[in-house]
């Protein structure tokens, strides 16, 4: 029960490794506040692991700075919301680019300056995880606005982590190789698709959802008390190769 009377925020938290996350922390003692856009999810989610649900719209700016003040305090914060709209570089719209940058990139600054802020008045150490993405490292096709947000989330996060680290928060980030959420496991598993990406994973197999999920659960923890402005690699040693 590492996080027994604390209490964690988790945005993206209906599905995926946002679910996963918030279903860990729960399980290890931390009292859950889940952000979704959908309702249904976060009733089913309040309903397994006894969760505070507020659905937002992340693409809304002051909507998620709302829903991030009704979700306070929190010492714990896992930015884990995030979207893609698969576009050649040529034919990106400038829509697509824009709803990315603002769910993925802009809403993990709102939230994360919100809980730093009740924090820092406070007084109290906290610890943040963005999920970030390998796209940030690498140029995959088609994810031109999806890369350039993962990218800016990693430099945020370590800026996050120059400015708040005097303030006893640590700030990292988790950059997770092709995840096997129940839609990526449909597209991934595909030997067409999957096989040249596994081929070059030495591990053999593509990240589930509940690998990610704990390490970011030991970022938040303790035990991980001097990784601070990290961009962590979770994919099976994709990027040696």
């Amino acid at each position: 029960m590492e996080f027994a009377g604390k209490t964690a925020l988790v945005t993206g938290a209906g599905k995926g490794i946002g679910r996963n996350v918030a279903r860990m922390l729960a399980e290890r003692g931390a009292s859950v506040v889940a952000l979704s856009r959908s309702d249904d999810d976060l009733a089913s989610l309040g309903a397994e692991i006894g969760s505070r649900g507020i659905a937002v719209d992340l693409s809304d700016a002051g909507a998620t700075r709302r829903a991030a003040e009704a979700a306070l305090p929190a010492e714990l914060l896992v930015n884990c919301a995030g979207i893609n709209i698969l576009e050649p570089f040529l034919e990106m719209k400038d829509e697509s680019f824009d709803l990315i940058q603002a769910v993925n990139l802009r809403a993990t600054a709102i939230v994360s300056q919100v809980v730093a802020r009740s924090l820092v008045a406070a007084r109290r150490p906290g610890a943040i995880v963005n999920v970030s993405s390998l796209s940030s490292f690498l140029g995959f096709r088609d994810h031109a606005a999806y890369c350039a947000s993962k990218g800016g989330m990693d430099g945020l996060t370590r800026v996050m982590a120059t400015e708040l680290g005097p303030h006893g928060i640590r700030v990292n980030a988790v950059n997770p190789g092709i995840t096997l959420t129940d839609l990526a496991r449909v597209a991934w598993e595909a030997p067409e698709k999957g096989g040249p990406m596994l081929a070059r994973t030495p591990l053999g197999r593509f990240c589930e959802t509940g690998d990610v999920a704990e390490v970011v659960c030991f970022l938040l923890s303790e035990k991980s008390a001097m990784l601070h402005g990290l961009a962590l690699p979770v994919e099976g040693g994709f990027l040696v190769n």
